[in-house]
């Protein structure tokens, strides 16, 4: 199978339209119509339902797609591979980012990157745990900074940070100026949930402690919830990173006993990453130290 070919079936995928995978990928929409159906009598099954406003997967199309990435994977990493051989460091990554992160340690990382690789463009995905299972699963990301993926992902995980899980209090709680806030407690707060059900952080400490919550409100943003919390409406819970740079009248409270979210790469494997995504590893391992020195005087860690 010709990588091109695979490369317009993605993106087809990705667009849900020929024509916008057309135009992403600088071909007409009959030229990318050709290479899909050439691919489909390839593979002697069809990809794609095609309908009215678009086209969508079918079942086989679904259990192709990683197989699809992989091919177009792999002719990535040889291309990039013959320009480092000729001394040219260039190549195109894909990198799936968590909210805290993207926002928080993302910049000053692809600063330093771009600096260092001005030739390797980065493509930026930002998302919760389970679009980032979902981007590792299908191989639609090269590397992805994240919290440590379920079991169930199929990826490999290098943990690089541990971020402390806090609760947030409005300025006037009776537990604002405590050391500590124990977990137990929050079952009688009422509480702000951000992305209920999304297996977010907030999500996997809520089953670990088996906790019962008064869920007065819920919210798609932590910068929402943050907001209602500091105008005494509930409380919540999240990452001490992502309020890193907000400020507000919300008290910060370690939570009792600590929960910590482990904060890392993951890819679908180290082994076959290409080399612009072992180069912006090996960035993102140098800076460490530098982008959590301030973190660890606050957290101890």
């Amino acid at each position: 199978m010709e990588a091109i070919k695979c490369e317009a079936a993605i993106m087809a995928a990705e667009k849900g339209s020929l024509t916008a995978a057309a135009s992403a990928l600088g071909y007409t929409q009959s030229g990318i119509t050709r290479m899909i159906n050439s691919l489909e009598n390839e593979l002697g099954f069809a990809l794609f339902i095609r309908q009215k406003r678009g086209v969508k997967l079918t079942e086989n199309g679904k259990i192709m797609l990683p197989k699809l990435r992989s091919i177009v994977q792999a002719q990535k990493q040889a291309n990039e591979l013959s320009a480092s051989i000729r001394g040219v460091v260039q190549g195109t990554l894909t990198i799936g980012s968590y909210f805290s992160v993207s926002a928080i340690w993302m910049p000053a990382i692809l600063k330093q990157f771009e600096e260092r690789f001005p030739k390797i463009k980065v493509k930026m995905l930002e998302g919760g745990n389970q679009e980032i299972a979902r981007w590792l699963n299908e191989k639609a990301v090269d590397l992805c900074f994240c919290a440590a993926p379920d079991p169930k992902t199929s990826c490999d995980w290098l943990p690089l940070y541990q971020d402390e899980m806090v609760v947030w209090l409005p300025k006037d709680h009776p537990m604002a100026n405590q050391t500590s806030y124990p977990v137990a407690m929050l079952s009688q707060e009422k509480f702000i949930h951000t992305l209920p059900n999304e297996d977010t952080d907030q999500d996997r400490l809520i089953v670990a402690e088996k906790l019962q919550l008064n869920e007065r409100y819920t919210t798609r943003d932590g910068f929402t919830t943050y907001n209602m919390v500091e105008a005494g409406l509930g409380v919540s819970v999240n990452q001490r990173l992502i309020s890193q740079k907000w400020q507000g009248a919300v008290a910060e409270v370690p939570l009792r006993p600590a929960h910590y979210v482990s904060l890392g790469l993951a890819a679908p494997s180290f082994k076959e990453c290409s080399p612009s995504a072992q180069r912006f590893i090996d960035c993102v391992q140098e800076m460490m130290p530098e982008l959590t020195a301030d973190d660890s005087k606050t957290t101890g860690n």
